[in-house]
């Protein structure tokens, strides 16, 4: 009898340690995400490339764009369409304005999400 609670004691002390083993990094991880709020409006910043406007077309809702790398898509510098994810964002810009821009790929096509004036 004594050998079955032995052998139950060591089975608790043993899911107890894998419990706390498998949590340890979890916590480490959340204490890591506490101690850099700061890091969180610098990602933000980092999502946003810096482009110059070539060309506007309103009525088909795409803006030409000569930018920098654009990091989140691993894509070189270049001049290229985009499409945007509303017309009205087309309204406030115009030919030569620098910009800060944000790209997705949404499957089908890569699509402007954001775009502000350049500072």
């Amino acid at each position: 009898m004594k050998d079955i609670e032995t052998m139950n004691t060591n089975r608790k002390t043993l899911i107890a340690a894998l419990v706390i083993a498998l949590l340890a990094p979890l916590g480490a991880l959340a204490d890591d995400a506490h101690h850099k709020p700061a890091s969180a409006s610098s990602a933000a910043a980092d999502d946003l490339t810096d482009g110059e406007v070539r060309k506007i077309d309103l009525e088909a809702g795409k803006v030409t764009l000569k930018h920098a790398d654009i990091k989140s898509l691993d894509m070189p510098a270049m001049t290229m369409v985009f499409v945007v994810k509303d017309k009205a964002m087309l309204d406030k810009l115009k030919t030569g304005d620098k910009v800060k821009f944000k790209v997705v790929n949404d499957g089908s096509k890569f699509t402007v999400t954001e775009i502000q004036p350049a500072p």
